[in-house]
């Protein structure tokens, strides 16, 4: 990668062909987008029937990855997911039979459906990109890519997901629901599925390898950094908060800064660019405490990004 308006150059069709699915959400295709570039995991909560589904099945076919989806359920296994050892009697021996987990986009549909157990499948994979069955350790595919649904939490038959599972993921997105202008044009327009049987692949799995091996070579200047650890700080001195940031979310925001600043076409990290990734990076890392009024997802920016000066 030469340039960072090579990259935009590569990017730029992806993002189109993603909007031409996903209508009205050009903010948070942009976001799933810089979390691919930034090699972390998604989640999308939301209610059923926004466009979830679509946007992994979208991610997938634009980035021209190999695509399993699970559906999580109260029975779900963790074998169900990751695979099983299965004796064979000619050869005597085990053979391993891999699950849908083997695949560079992994949709884990309503992943707050399953048990804790079924859920805790994905956390070796998700840190450690491999999957260890009966002490054998198998590498995951390159790139690997989790997009997760999420049902909100007050819906019947689901199970919140535990903090050190909730860390796995980079960034959590909301779509909502569409301005008019975009629902009519979903109402007259052709069925999704359709449309997505017809996409072609915006850019190539090596391709994304090169812009993935970019993000952390962008430019980060002293005072950006000062500038991050004062959020970070912000969050753990407050008060607001019940728990601040860990490094290891600090380094999650750095780098998604980064990754949006490629997809920009930038060569170097600005505050803005912190600004436009942090309540996705950071709204599901932060509990407010309850003398608090309000809730992390809409008081964020009055809560940390109004309150830490920019340098």
């Amino acid at each position: 990668m030469s340039t960072t308006t090579e990259a935009r150059r590569l990017l730029e069709p992806a993002i189109t062909a993603l909007n031409g699915i996903v209508l009205g959400k050009d903010r948070q295709v942009r976001l799933a987008l810089a979390c691919a570039l930034a090699r972390g995991h998604l989640l999308i909560e939301d209610l059923p029937g926004v466009g979830k589904t679509t946007l992994a099945q979208a991610l997938a076919r634009v980035l021209g990855l190999s695509y399993q989806r699970v559906q999580f359920t109260s029975d779900l296994l963790p074998a169900d997911v990751i695979g099983v050892s299965v004796f064979d009697r000619e050869r005597s021996s085990f053979e391993f039979r891999r699950g849908p987990i083997f695949a560079q986009l992994l949709l884990a549909d309503e992943v707050n459906r399953a048990t804790p157990k079924a859920q805790s499948a994905l956390l070796e994979a998700m840190e450690e990109r491999q999957v260890t069955v009966d002490g054998v350790t198998h590498a995951l595919p390159e790139p690997f890519f989790v997009v997760a649904t999420q049902n909100p939490s007050y819906q019947i038959g689901t199970y919140p997901l535990p903090e050190s599972q909730l860390d796995r993921f980079l960034m959590r997105i909301e779509l909502g629901y569409p301005d008019p202008p975009h629902e009519r044009e979903l109402l007259r327009g052709r069925d999704r599925r359709s449309l997505l049987a017809g996409l072609k692949p915006a850019l190539s799995v090596e391709a994304l390898k090169v812009l993935q091996a970019a993000v952390p070579t962008l430019h980060v200047a002293e005072p950006l950094l000062d500038y991050v650890q004062a959020l970070v700080r912000h969050t753990r001195d407050s008060g607001h908060f019940e728990a601040g940031l860990s490094p290891r979310a600090a380094i999650a925001l750095l780098r998604a800064s980064q990754a949006w600043a490629l997809l920009h076409g930038r060569s170097g990290v600005l505050p803005e660019d912190v600004q436009a990734v942090t309540r996705a990076v950071v709204g599901h890392r932060l509990q407010l405490r309850s003398a608090v009024d309000g809730d992390a997802a809409t008081d964020l920016d009055g809560l940390l990004l109004q309150a830490v000066p920019v340098p």
